[in-house]
């Protein structure tokens, strides 16, 4: 994708980047046209309906407003207005955000007399709703909820079938862009926004054309589908038209010419490289970076960083660079790398932990980048496979039979979830006509109810030139394509490290690397490299490929009775199923004879799971025996459902090779089950470890995996990548532990390659740590495997919140000490007036976020996923407390198997890891330069043994102030007291 230009409407604002100048200039016309056109009966008799309540969650929250217009053309011609009484005081965060206050609901009615008078204006008429399932289900829960309507439609999802080239879909947005009334959050106005919105999204998806809104239209009649009424009579409103993807995809990439690039330098032309005069000068006064940020600051950090990158790119060399929290990195890796790549017609890389930093770089730094650049950049993003949506697939979801199976319905209905698969294929349908280019990950698609092999492939099960769409109307393959031919490829460290895997299969050939957020590269690439065999892998595969009454098999014995031969595809298909049905039940036994070594060996875990060490001792029990002849029985029966699969594979492809695609896609699994389960079994190859992750409880057993994982990483890296490389910058705000490099240096394979091929550099926050940050250490707590340790916690918490006056975040290395502590804090911080919310078990992170922000007075407890990659900037968070360091359990798998191999490891790997863990953790706290903040480290080791030394000389401030338990919370006060304005 290339630059922006500049912005040409507030629609601009919202529009993905790379959306096609037809297509955006379609979006831009919609508000005009929306005063000329009218769509009769579905503006007719029609109510749009909102309502406020008094928090998110289903139990426990009330409605306290509810509002409604009855529309005619795109008139109001009658409205219903109400406060609901609730019986519990309205949050004050909830007052803040809807300007309802207590004593707005303390004189209205009850919500049985609102939404009885609800059902009379509603009369049964459809409403519409944005996000309708929560209004929907707090009108239901009130006694007469369900006589208000029995159809309503789901604006928000409908939206995203109508405009997905919509970067966001919150109305508020939308409104705002295309003209319509602003949302306030109040239930009438935000009504009035949709009543505006309304015709907009219906003018939207008149614009995907009769072709496809009859094929959705006609898709899966037997699934009642809320959508279908309205997409349907749009459809017979423009007349019949033939529809196919293909010619769509081809004749959306026709006017896509994407610039070719300079033939890159032969073997004996050295590329040039940016001097440092010309690096220095784009972050000086007038440079690149002033142009992007107007508030810009001139940052000494980020300039050597820079700097240093340029000398990586000149020297061939690579780099470890650790940057402190407001370095502004980012900027600091982009700009020279894409200076050398520009000059020298190369294509640079960058990899990133995450999808969601992936994403922050594609929308924000490289367009901002490409704006103030003389010539623009191109750059593209690159997932794995399973991200974006595979044309073959799309095309057979809308008659194959949908796979319910593989769907934990999670509570809803096979109905819901049946609708939930339908507005799936139809957002991806219309992404897919109006995006070049694109991911799944922007489509608001409820992954829980969809399983993402419906709608994408794997680079194992892709067809490649067997398929019709391949390779330039190819999403995926022509994002490869795309990236070969920009300036630079984003992409997350999970996809270079199987690209590394497959030896460079994936990605196009980069030399030139930037590794960003580089402390997890390690973990990532031992989870990458891993090989399994799961009872959710077991489970899906063989659901996934059915029988001859269900999944792939079923489907395919239909489609191959047209062919000329179909009893010889039938029968070669009916054995497949035989042999199939054979290894699945093989599966089933090994996994339960696997469970059996739960209460068999000694493993670390907590209590709903064990993870056990499969060690040279377990292999000679009694036990493993009876479990290694119940594998080898799998594992045939593996092998013959495998030739059988390749036989049919094999005879189809000589007539049909997308049918034949599709069962091979269906049945790679086998081997790769087959390959893992051996490899574990036998346990030779050294460069491996092995264990189980077991449930305690049989009900569990489908999460249960037996697992081959890499014992070091870093001689792989070293060998099949770095020594290829001509430049790799690894980069992270934690990855030093104290000053030294060396346990990170190691991890990646850094020191594998000789002193004279990398160099560390440690960069300093930019932020003022010595002013706004205190650390404090409790020298006196109890040890933690101390009887009294629970209750001095207890109370040092409880002192802790009370003297910050809420916003605190506590992080636990384990879920009972949480549990435990949580149980006793709750009732004194709410004597306190405090609040306090725990991450209790299946909770989304990403909502306990949101809640934990909404309210500067509230906590939280939490465990490991929010050790990193939580931003709350300002008064949201002014304190981190961690109770216990987060050394690995000493049974912890790999933790054992390093102590058989190597002395001191728990000094060389177990410690380093903590510390920059630690590090992380205190990274949540400071995240921009007005924050203060104060860290406590309630673990008393800290001062008693000799390493704690190693983790507080790696904190941004030092010395930390060491205190009596009983003193901290007069501390704090007197901080915050000279600290917080």
């Amino acid at each position: 994708m290339s630059g922006m230009g500049p912005l040409a409407s507030p629609v601009d604002e919202i529009l993905l980047p790379g959306t096609p100048e037809e297509v955006a200039e379609r979006y831009r016309s919609l508000e005009h046209r929306a005063t000329k056109t009218s769509f009769d009966l579905l503006e007719e008799d029609i109510v749009v309906l909102d309502t406020e309540t008094t928090g998110l969650s289903f139990k426990g929250c009330e409605l306290i407003e509810v509002a409604a217009a009855r529309l005619s053309g795109r008139e109001v011609v009658e409205r219903f207005h109400s406060f609901v009484h609730p019986h519990r005081p309205i949050p004050s965060e909830i007052s803040a955000l809807t300007g309802i206050s207590n004593a707005d609901v303390a004189l209205a009615p009850e919500a049985p007399d609102v939404i009885g008078r609800l059902a009379d204006f509603v009369g049964g008429v459809p409403v519409l709703a944005h996000n309708a399932t929560f209004d929907r289900t707090f009108v239901e829960s009130v006694p007469g909820g369900k006589d208000v309507s029995d159809s309503w439609i789901d604006t928000l999802a409908l939206s995203r079938i109508a405009l997905p080239r919509l970067s966001t879909h919150r109305l508020a947005d939308m409104a705002h862009a295309f003209g319509c009334d602003a949302v306030t959050h109040r239930a009438m106005a935000d009504v009035d926004a949709l009543c505006g919105m309304w015709r907009v999204i219906l003018l939207g998806l008149s614009d995907l054309g009769p072709g496809l809104l009859g094929r959705l239209a006609d898709m899966h009649p037997e699934v009642d589908w809320p959508f279908r009424p309205v997409i349907g009579h749009l459809s017979q409103e423009q007349g019949q038209a033939t529809f196919s993807l293909r010619q769509a995809r081809r004749d959306l990439l026709a006017g896509e010419r994407p610039a070719m690039r300079a033939e890159a330098p032969d073997g004996g032309e050295e590329p040039v490289s940016p001097s440092p005069e010309e690096v220095t000068a784009q972050f000086r006064r007038d440079g690149l970076v002033e142009r992007m940020y107007p508030s810009f600051e001139w940052r000494q950090e980020q300039e050597q960083m820079a700097l240093e990158v340029r000398d990586a790119l000149a020297s061939s060399s690579h780099r470890s660079i650790e940057a402190g929290t407001g370095v502004g990195k980012s900027m600091a890796y982009l700009l020279p790398e894409l200076m050398f790549a520009q000059r020298n017609g190369l294509t640079v890389g960058v990899a990133t932990k995450s999808n969601a930093l992936t994403d922050q770089l594609i929308s924000q730094e490289l367009p901002a980048l490409a704006r103030v650049l003389p010539d623009g950049l191109s750059f593209t993003s690159l997932k794995g496979y399973d991200h974006y949506p595979c044309l073959h697939r799309l095309e057979t979801s809308t008659y194959a039979e949908l796979p319910l199976s593989l769907v934990d319905g999670m509570g809803k209905s096979p109905r819901t979830t049946q609708s939930e698969m339908l507005t799936a294929i139809a957002v991806s349908y219309a992404f897919c006509l109006q995006s070049p280019q694109g991911d799944l990950d922007a489509l608001g698609i409820r992954w829980r109810y969809v399983p993402r092999q419906m709608l994408s492939t794997t680079a194992n099960e892709c067809l490649r030139n067997r398929c019709p769409f391949y390779p330039n109307e190819c999403l995926v393959h022509g994002a490869r394509k795309r990236a070969s031919q920009s300036d630079v490829v984003v992409t997350n460290h999970s996809l270079l490290l199987r690209d590394i895997d497959l030896d460079g299969q994936i990605l196009p050939p980069i030399s030139h690397w930037v590794v960003d957020e580089a402390h997890g590269f390690e973990g990532e690439a031992r989870r990458q490299w891993a090989r399994e065999f799961s009872g959710d892998l077991v489970r899906r595969g063989f659901e996934q490929l059915g029988s001859r009454k269900t999944g792939t098999l079923h489907n395919l014995m239909v489609q191959v009775s047209g062919l000329a031969e179909a009893t010889l595809y039938q029968r070669l298909l009916t054995k497949l199923s035989a042999s199939s049905a054979r290894a699945s039940v093989s599966c089933v036994d090994f996994l339960l004879a696997l469970h059996g070594l739960a209460g068999q060996a000694e493993g670390s875990g907590d209590y709903d799971r064990v993870n056990v060490w499969i060690d040279a001792r377990l292999r000679e029990s009694d036990e493993w025996g009876s479990l290694k002849q119940v594998g080898d029985v799998c594992l045939r029966r593996l092998e013959e459902a495998e030739k059988d699969a390749r036989e049919a594979v094999e005879t189809l492809s000589e007539v049909d090779a997308p049918l034949a695609g599709d069962l091979r896609a269906s049945t790679s699994f086998l081997g790769q089950l087959g390959e893992s389960l051996s490899l574990v079994l036998d346990g030779s190859d050294q460069s491996y470890f092995y264990s189980a992750e077991l449930a305690r409880r049989k009900r569990d057993m489908p999460s249960e995996r037996l697992v081959a994982e890499k014992l070091e990483v870093g001689p792989d890296l070293a060998e099949r990548w770095l020594s290829q490389m001509q430049s790799v910058v690894f980069t992270s705000a934690t990855m030093a532990v104290g000053k030294s490099f060396e346990h990170f240096d190691h991890s990646v394979g850094l020191d594998a390659l000789g002193p004279d091929a990398h160099r560390d550099l440690r960069l300093d926050s930019s932020f003022d740590y010595e002013d706004n940050m205190s650390v404090v250490v409790c020298k006196d707590m109890p040890q933690p495997n101390d009887p009294r340790y629970r209750e001095a916690l207890s109370q040092l918490l409880v002192d802790v919140h009370t003297a910050m006056g809420g916003s605190v975040l506590t992080l636990f290395t384990n879920r009972r000490d949480m549990e435990l502590v949580y149980q006793q804090v709750l009732p004194r911080m709410h004597e306190r007036g405090l609040e306090l919310i725990m991450q209790e078990r299946g909770a989304s992170p990403r909502r306990l976020r949101d809640q934990f922000l909404a309210d500067r007075s509230r906590s939280l407890f939490a465990l490991r996923s929010f050790w990193e990659g939580f931003d709350a900037a300002g008064d949201t968070l002014r304190c981190v407390v961690i109770p216990k360091l987060p050394f690995a359990s000493p049974k912890d798998p790999l933790v054992r198997e390093r102590e058989l191999r190597e002395d001191r490891s728990w000094w060389r790997h177990s410690l380093p890891e903590a510390v920059i863990s630690v590090k992380q953790a205190a990274g949540r706290l400071i995240r921009s330069s007005s924050d203060t903040g104060v860290l406590v480290l309630a673990d008393s080791r800290l001062v008693s043994k000799r390493y704690g030394r190693q983790f507080t000389n790696s904190l941004p401030k030092q010395p930390p102030c060491e205190l009596e338990c009983g003193n901290v919370g007069k501390y704090i006060r007197m901080w915050r007291a000279g600290h917080e304005s």
